[in-house]
């Protein structure tokens, strides 16, 4: 295996790991929430297992940006 296929599995992985914590985020909306309807909610505070998730979210998205470029800089 080269350098590049590590970086293809690792992105990914990463991949499935972003989808999966953004879906995991529409706590209470259910399926309307993946289609884009209106949920009608109240913004809340963060907290707890919530704003973990968050920042879980925000961390895997600079992972894949950064896998990214990295892939393509050495392809």
């Amino acid at each position: 295996m080269q350098l590049e296929d590590y970086f293809d599995i690792a992105l990914i992985i990463t991949s499935i790991a972003l989808i999966a914590s953004v879906i995991l985020q529409n706590k209470g909306i259910g399926l309307g929430g993946l289609t884009g309807s209106d949920s009608g909610g109240i913004f809340t505070a963060r907290r707890g297992i919530e704003r973990t998730l968050f920042w879980v979210t925000i961390g895997l998205s600079v992972l894949f940006f950064i896998l990214t470029l990295i892939t393509v800089y050495i392809k």
